[in-house]
């Protein structure tokens, strides 16, 4: 079944891993899908192997996302599904130099936020639209030595949820997607603590467009491709003292640098 037969996707950060995923998932499932990435010939590769079309561009920025969906509009129609994939991965503790913040919150936040104002006033208009953001597991658990990640993730995934409880009863569904590690460049940058951190438990990224589809089909906010974080989840708000305790335990463990 052609779950997504003549609509329009459009997917940021979808020139390699799991925005690709996301892209032949959906160009699978019978969808036009529109590919973003800041590598045009990464979103050109990407969006010709699924009969896509490709917008590069920075879809972080204000200027970016109204080049995106407008050009988006304009060749392949009304967006039906847009996927805030896009993401950086910043290390740093307390002394991280701001420029680390500035693009961790730009990319990781704020392209999902300037994304929604475009898009929802629309879809509440017409009563429907999906809009999916690529969190992390980092976003409903943390990770050490990654300041600017954890916290930007946590952003993420609130603001999904926020668009979730405002928007869903105008037909906007809203799913975040909270991966652990993913076999990835992101993975393969992440050096010698992330790879021990996530590397055992790495999936492959079409795994997690899987998991995707899984969720969408039952209508379920949260996709959790590692069945595992849930249940990190539950014990992190049962008991947050015991699992920070366990949390320092796990990054005493690591080499210094995460990410």
């Amino acid at each position: 079944m052609n779950r997504f037969a003549g609509q329009v996707v459009v997917i940021t950060g979808a020139g390699r891993g799991i925005g690709a995923a996301y892209a032949r998932m959906f160009a699978a499932q019978g969808a036009r899908v529109v590919v973003n990435d800041l590598d045009a010939d990464a979103a050109h590769e990407s969006a010709e192997a699924v009969g896509g079309i490709a917008v590069p561009c920075d879809a972080s920025t204000e200027a970016g996302v109204e080049l995106l969906i407008g050009t988006a509009r304009e060749l392949a129609g009304s967006i039906d599904v847009y996927c805030a994939n896009a993401g950086v991965a910043r290390p740093g503790l307390v002394d991280v130099d701001e420029n680390a913040w500035e693009i961790s919150w730009r990319v990781n936040v704020m392209g999902h936020v300037r994304a929604s104002k475009a898009l929802i006033p629309q879809w509440v208009s017409q009563g429907h639209g999906m809009f999916i953001s690529t969190v992390s597991a980092a976003g409903l658990l943390t990770i050490p030595g990654a300041a600017p990640y954890a916290v930007t993730k946590h952003a993420a995934y609130a603001f999904a949820e926020w668009l979730s409880m405002t928007y869903a009863d105008a037909g906007v569904r809203v799913h975040a997607v909270c991966p652990q590690g993913v076999q990835t460049r992101m993975l393969e940058d992440s050096g010698p603590a992330g790879k021990a951190l996530m590397g055992q438990s790495a999936i492959e990224a079409d795994d997690v467009a899987s998991a995707l589809l899984a969720a969408i089909d039952v209508g379920r906010f949260l996709v959790l491709p590692h069945a595992e974080v849930g249940l990190m989840y539950a014990s992190r708000a049962a008991d947050p003292d015991r699992w920070l305790a366990g949390m320092r335990r796990l990054s005493q463990s690591l080499p210094d640098t995460v990410i």
